[in-house]
């Protein structure tokens, strides 16, 4: 990722408290070499996502999922400390997300009907979910 990503990353996750640690994880994609097409390169990065997901609540950021704003992504966030469990937040290849892996997916998250660089797809996913955390802990929403 470029140095701008690493940057915002890093500035937003610095404000998380302890008890939402986020971790960037990146699993290396498939290339589509040697006459793999998209199914097999989906279903051979599913297996690895879901291998490191574990059993964490899973969410896929999917392009049909269910769009929220930021005060219910804050609801959301408080479901997701109460299930004592870790959560694992999936954005797919360049091929997109394998449909088993939607299906087994705990919620469908549509960040956006637009396409978006993965790139900034990673820095958006953790100021919002910095956002979602500060509205949590009594900070002023501007758009209350």
């Amino acid at each position: 990722m470029p140095g701008w990503v690493e940057t915002a990353c890093a500035e937003y996750i610095k404000r998380m408290p302890r008890e939402f640690n986020i971790e960037i994880v990146e699993i290396k994609p498939d290339k589509r070499a040697d006459g793999k097409n998209s199914a097999v390169v989906q279903e051979a990065e599913a297996k690895r996502i879901l291998e490191a997901a574990g059993k964490d609540f899973l969410i896929a950021c999917d392009e049909r999922g269910q769009e929220v704003t930021t005060l219910l992504l804050a609801e959301k966030m408080q479901f997701w400390q109460g299930l004592g469990r870790d959560v694992s937040i999936v954005v797919g290849g360049a091929d997109g997300l394998h449909p088993n892996l939607k299906q087994q997916a705990d919620w469908l998250w549509g960040l956006s009907k637009l396409t978006l660089p993965h790139a900034f797809v990673r820095v958006l996913l953790c100021e919002q979910l910095y956002r979602a955390h500060s509205v949590n802990t009594g900070h002023p929403y501007h758009r209350e």
